[in-house]
């Protein structure tokens, strides 16, 4: 039963949330605390020392913005909407959960938090900047109370687990070690979210649904051709640096809460259907990789 969950788990938390996507909106104000959870659970991995900058992340973080810039630029043309509802899944910062999958996945931890802390920082000063240049839809926020709002949502869910995983070695190495080889539990507790996250994505959808399915079709098939790039781009640039599994989830993993935030605060509010699909074909490519892993280790 064990072994089968951990193949599978991932798709039954995706079909769960798509079911009862109107009971679990409730749970939504949870998720955070699941996040910080499971990444105190995953960081016990993680030493100081390990969490350094390096030329592999900041081609990440070229690509994240070049990236996402000339995407735009190329789909303007065709249909504004459409093209601010890509542009944002690359701009957005990596999925504050991306260490724990690629744990999982046995890749490089420490790669992955030290980027997931650059990205989603360097979006709280970029994103406000970026897209008003784009022009909004809505009316102008001002720069610190959009830096603050993305600083005081993100960070602390990426900051604190870590601070309390470094104080917890030092204090209590027995304790420390007792969750360092624990780590299946991060897994479950990310499965919980994610459960919740697509049923806020899948009301989320019903919602916004205008009747414009032309629109909507367009949107989903380039979000996932998008999606499917990241993950191959990162890992094939992460292969260079020796750490394929850690480059395919930074760039291809992606905070979409945080999208959609942006989106509706800066964008026409029906682009932010670009990160709601995104988090659903992230999840399946996460639950595909998953469940190879777990067939070779079988």
């Amino acid at each position: 039963m064990h072994k089968f969950l951990e193949k599978y788990l991932l798709i039954i938390a995706m079909i769960a949330g798509i079911t009862f996507h109107k009971q679990l909106f409730v749970f939504n104000p949870v998720i955070p605390y699941l996040l910080s959870l499971m990444l105190f659970v995953t960081y016990c991995r993680v030493t100081w020392n390990e969490v350094r900058l390096t030329k592999f992340h900041y081609i990440l973080l070229t690509i994240q913005y070049a990236g996402s810039a000339a995407v735009y630029l190329l789909l303007k043309p065709f249909n504004e909407i459409l093209a601010q509802a890509v542009m944002i899944c690359i701009l957005t910062a990596t999925a504050t959960s991306a260490p724990v999958v690629t744990g999982i996945l046995g890749g490089s931890i420490s790669t992955v938090a030290a980027y997931t802390i650059l990205s989603n920082l360097l979006v709280a000063f970029m994103a406000p900047l970026f897209l008003s240049v784009i022009g909004s839809t809505t009316e102008s926020v001002p720069f610190f109370s959009s830096f603050w709002y993305i600083f005081q949502k993100v960070m602390p869910i990426l900051l604190v687990p870590f601070v309390l995983a470094l104080l917890l070695a030092k204090v209590s190495p027995k304790a420390h070690r007792k969750v360092r080889h624990a780590q299946i539990v991060s897994f479950y507790l990310w499965a919980t979210a994610l459960t919740i996250v697509i049923g806020n994505v899948t009301q989320f959808v019903l919602a916004h649904n205008d009747g414009n399915y032309s629109l909507e079709l367009t949107i989903a098939g380039i979000t996932l051709v998008v999606c499917l790039a990241q993950f191959i781009f990162g890992r094939r640039i992460g292969s260079r640096f020796n750490n394929t599994v850690a480059g395919g989830q930074s760039l291809g993993q992606k905070n979409t809460v945080l999208a959609i935030w942006l989106t509706q605060t800066y964008l026409n509010p029906l682009a932010s259907l670009g990160p709601g699909l995104y988090v659903l074909w992230q999840n399946l490519v996460n639950s595909w990789q998953i469940w190879r892993v777990k067939r070779k280790t079988k």
